[in-house]
């Protein structure tokens, strides 16, 4: 039975700073060109036009406004952006292959899969 949430077990030869950075490059990875995950839009975001929606995803992939008050841990993993006159946020989140919990560790590929969901502001 697994439990949720699974226990987080970081790779014994790699530190917390080269862990660190392995997320960030495969959050940004996901944000920047919507590969190696999953994007989930919000109701609102997916009522949008296409139009509108292609300026949200232009903006997301070029956003790199990370700072340490919207990304205290380093990962890229949730930021808000405006596009098209309007607020959104993404969020990353790391669940096991099976999507039954969290990753044993977000750092490897090969165990983690990413949703990355994009929302409205006001949706949050």
């Amino acid at each position: 039975m697994t439990g949720w949430p699974a226990p987080l077990t970081a790779n014994p030869r790699t530190s917390s700073s080269d862990q660190t950075a392995r997320i960030r490059v495969l959050n940004d990875q996901l944000r920047q060109t919507g590969t190696c995950g999953r994007i989930a839009l919000t109701r609102g975001v997916a009522a949008f036009d296409t139009r509108t929606q292609a300026a949200v995803f232009a903006a997301l992939r070029s956003f790199d406004a990370f700072m340490p008050d919207n990304d205290p841990y380093g990962e890229h993993d949730c930021a808000s952006f405006d596009a098209a006159g309007q607020r959104f946020i993404f969020k990353i989140d790391t669940y096991d292959l099976e999507m039954d919990g969290l990753s044993p560790d977000p750092a490897d590929a090969g165990v983690t899969r990413r949703v990355m969901t994009v929302m409205l502001a006001e949706e949050y």
